[in-house]
């Protein structure tokens, strides 16, 4: 049963970070989460509108000192400006509907990730690895080498991915943060309903002193992890390879999120969406557009029973 579960959770995911990654759209997790120890939107990114600069002069651009700062504003209105549009309800729904169909499976989910988490020795330490490469420590230290090297080599564009990814962490988790403290939903370690409690609009007293129980929704590792990715991705666009290998990453993240204890699955396609959303504003700083594909193809979400000799599910996928 175990295995069948697992394979459906693999077609599950790769469906929705697939289909996220193409939705427009900390810091974003309490750095002393630790359950092991002891303790809205969106719409299709159109690149018609980059930089006005050309590709020549796009590499020489650099960003003032404060701007990763300076900016974060900006993008918080640019987001909202054109994301919350007549034309992107489609994708809201979408995003809505993945996050509601986690929900249903989350729980089982749960217990069968744990499970590995507990059983396997070899599941057990990559697990443990792939929550610390989503915890915001690491994205900064990612920044550091960014920023040392453009220093060392008088690199401009590594001192510009430094600054952006900087940007564009902050930006977004700056929203995280926001919307866990108007949700306050329990992480599966100290859950105490099936899957976990919602408390909206908690008391941020007690928020601070049990964070866990509060802060769930949604996945600031992930949407760290995710806006990170985007704006390397986006700076280095000759680097074909580290798109598919940054995908593969976060769904690693996710998976271990889970088994660790610290997330749900649905609190994920917001995540994936903000990130994302927030990468590729901090990365085109002059403007990007949002608005739908240039295609004739239809944006559907399918939703699929599954069924097993003990128990059921629903696959969730978003083509375009």
């Amino acid at each position: 049963m175990l295995k069948s579960i697992g394979k459906f959770s693999f077609v599950v995911v790769v469906c929705l970070f697939l289909s996220s990654f193409y939705a427009s759209s900390a810091l974003c997790e309490n750095p002393n989460e630790s359950p092991r120890d002891t303790t809205v939107t969106g719409a299709t990114i159109s690149h018609s509108s980059r930089d006005s600069m050309s590709v020549e002069s796009t590499d020489e651009y650099l960003p003032k000192w404060y701007d990763m700062i300076a900016r974060i504003p900006g993008d918080w209105v640019e987001y909202s400006k054109e994301t919350f549009q007549l034309k992107n309800i489609p994708w809201i729904v979408g995003v809505t509907g993945a996050t509601a169909v986690f929900i249903v499976t989350d729980r089982q989910w749960y217990w069968t990730e744990t499970k590995w988490y507990d059983e396997s020795p070899t599941f057990h330490r990559f697990s443990n690895w792939m929550v610390f490469t989503g915890d915001g420590r690491f994205q900064f230290g990612i920044v550091g080498a960014f920023a040392a090297y453009g220093f060392v080599f008088d690199d401009t564009r590594a001192l510009r991915t430094a600054s952006e990814t900087t940007e564009a962490i902050l930006a977004c988790g700056g929203v995280v943060q926001f919307l866990k403290h108007i949700t306050g939903r329990e992480s599966p370690f100290v859950a105490t309903k099936r899957t976990g409690a919602w408390r909206f609009f908690p008391n941020q007293i007690q928020y601070s002193k049990h964070v866990p129980h509060y802060d769930a929704f949604p996945s600031g590792h992930l949407a760290t992890a995710t806006t990170t990715l985007v704006v390397i991705a986006d700076d280095y666009p000759e680097l074909t390879w580290f798109r598919p290998v940054g995908y593969v990453a976060l769904g690693a993240i996710s998976s271990s999120l889970v088994a660790y204890g610290i997330h749900w699955w649905s609190d994920y396609p917001l995540a994936l969406v903000l990130g994302y959303s927030f990468g590729e504003i901090a990365a085109h700083p002059i403007g990007v557009t949002l608005s739908e594909k240039n295609s004739t193809e239809e944006t559907k979400l399918s939703l699929v029973p599954v069924s097993y000799p003990r128990g059921a599910g629903i696959g969730v996928a978003l083509s375009f």
